[in-house]
């Protein structure tokens, strides 16, 4: 059977707003983290070490190594297509994208 991809469902002006970029710099990675905690963390890790959860969901701390952090901004607004059946489809606002990314970054750095 195939897989259908799954997408985020975003509106034209959340993706504008997204892609307009200030929207990253002001993203809260602790608020980010409670997303991606509520969000992802069945399937990904979400810290600095470890495995995650699901073999094929790819721990957060390596994301950009994968996908560079901006370019998640505009796939974020576009609809993602996951690799892993079980990734839920999510409605986000920008707020919450830029704070998911900023979480993203912030394990980037360590």
């Amino acid at each position: 059977m195939a897989r259908e991809p799954v997408r985020g469902i975003l509106t034209a002006p959340v993706a504008l707003a997204l892609l307009a970029g200030p929207a990253l710099a002001a993203g809260d990675p602790a608020s980010g983290k409670e997303l991606a905690s509520a969000l992802c963390g069945r399937c990904h890790a979400l810290g600095p070490t470890g495995s995650s959860p699901m073999a094929e969901a790819p721990p957060f701390r390596t994301l950009h190594e994968r996908y560079p952090i901006e370019s998640l901004a505009e796939g974020l607004a576009e609809g993602l297509v996951t690799g892993h059946p079980a990734m839920p489809e999510a409605r986000l606002e920008p707020e919450a994208i830029a704070d998911l990314l900023a979480f993203i970054e912030s394990l980037a750095r360590r």
